[in-house]
């Protein structure tokens, strides 16, 4: 079995953050492992098709980003305040880019949300934290998120 000492956690600021949040932190402390906490933000590009223009799109993602990033902070210091964490803000499509940040950091584990959607709900959202597991070279934990 390999030793894990980087865990990346997938983190989207919903109600789902701290229960993840809280995980990572305890596999970390277990295992004396850092932490990589990841936010994607969307980049809306594909919305170009709808004759938006381009630089108003990119106003829109610069802004979700500044407060992407603002969150970040707050929630380093609130959810993982005596752990070594790390955290990175990036933009596109959040499976692929959860792996490959995963990748990037040589993180040994991923810890992310699952939100338990059913029907419409899982067939417009999808699910990130299933295409991850699919995808993934490296042991995944899925955290489940009820929303009652």
């Amino acid at each position: 079995m390999r030793t894990i000492k980087k865990i990346l956690c997938a983190v989207d600021f919903s109600e789902a953050t701290a229960p993840v949040s809280s995980y990572a932190v305890l596999f970390a402390n277990a295992l004396g492992a850092s932490i990589e906490v990841l936010y994607v933000a969307p980049d809306l590009q594909r919305y170009n098709l709808f004759e938006v223009p381009s630089r108003d799109i990119d106003s829109f993602v610069d802004n979700i980003i500044g407060g992407a990033e603002k969150n970040m902070r707050k929630c380093l210091d609130t959810e993982f305040a005596n752990t070594k964490a790390h955290g990175v803000v990036r933009t596109g499509y959040a499976p692929q880019k959860i792996l490959e940040y995963a990748e990037e950091t040589g993180a040994e584990a991923i810890i992310i949300g699952s939100h338990g959607r059913r029907g419409v709900d899982r067939i417009v959202f999808g699910s990130v934290a299933e295409k991850v597991v699919k995808q993934s070279r490296i042991p995944v934990v899925t955290v489940p998120v009820r929303h009652e």
